[in-house]
């Protein structure tokens, strides 16, 4: 069964993170932006992830963000985190950062195509395991790129995913064009895959 949700604005919230909480119908979900309260399970997850799902394990260069997530997402203001949370625990997370894929180790027409600034990038979309298949990873999406849309400044949403991990590619076409797929750049590049996702409409705050 699917989740959906409905978001509804929480009085004191930040302005530059949009400000909302939003419940599913379904499974007692709730996505909200992330507080320095959310952070130590926020990192929780992360790191499970990196170490389990992407085999890399914490690799500084990649990483700092998990270490020290309200300088990446809660801090400048065309930055957010996303948290769901299940009960007292958070269960999936997802982000979007203001700068675009770097060349080196990224393609440079990639790079070129994506510059920081104006490129909104989605990172860090993770979900618990036995939290799956609930919807989590899409409504994460569609929140993030709706953050984006009316954070101004954006005209590109970007991502790029490793497709070893089970699930990724397929979840990524079924949301997102293709741009580049490393595995056929001579020597395979990083085998990873940078997709482009439709830029939401900005919803009138009135909404």
């Amino acid at each position: 069964m699917r989740a959906t949700a409905e978001a509804t604005r929480v009085p004191g919230a930040p302005a530059h993170t949009g400000g909302y909480d939003a419940r599913a119908h379904t499974g007692g979900y709730e996505l909200r932006t992330a507080t320095a309260q959310d952070l130590g399970g926020a990192r929780a997850v992360m790191l499970d992830t990196v170490y389990r799902d992407l085999g890399s394990g914490y690799v500084p260069r990649w990483h700092a963000d998990i270490i020290d997530p309200e300088s990446a997402y809660l801090r400048p203001d065309r930055c957010t985190l996303l948290v769901v949370r299940h009960g007292d625990e958070i269960v999936a997370t997802g982000a979007v950062r203001d700068r675009g894929p770097a060349a080196p180790p990224n393609p440079q027409w990639v790079a070129d195509r994506f510059p920081s600034g104006t490129t909104a990038q989605l990172c860090r979309i993770y979900v618990r395991p036995e939290h799956r298949r609930h919807g989590l990873a899409r409504w994460l999406v569609r929140e993030l790129g709706a953050f984006a849309a009316g954070a101004g400044g954006y005209t590109s949403l970007y991502l790029h995913t490793d497709p070893a991990v089970p699930g990724a590619e397929p979840f990524w076409r079924s949301l997102a064009r293709e741009v580049c797929d490393e595995r056929t750049l001579p020597g395979g590049g990083q085998g990873i895959i940078h997709f482009e996702l439709p830029m939401p409409m900005p919803v009138p705050a009135a909404v």
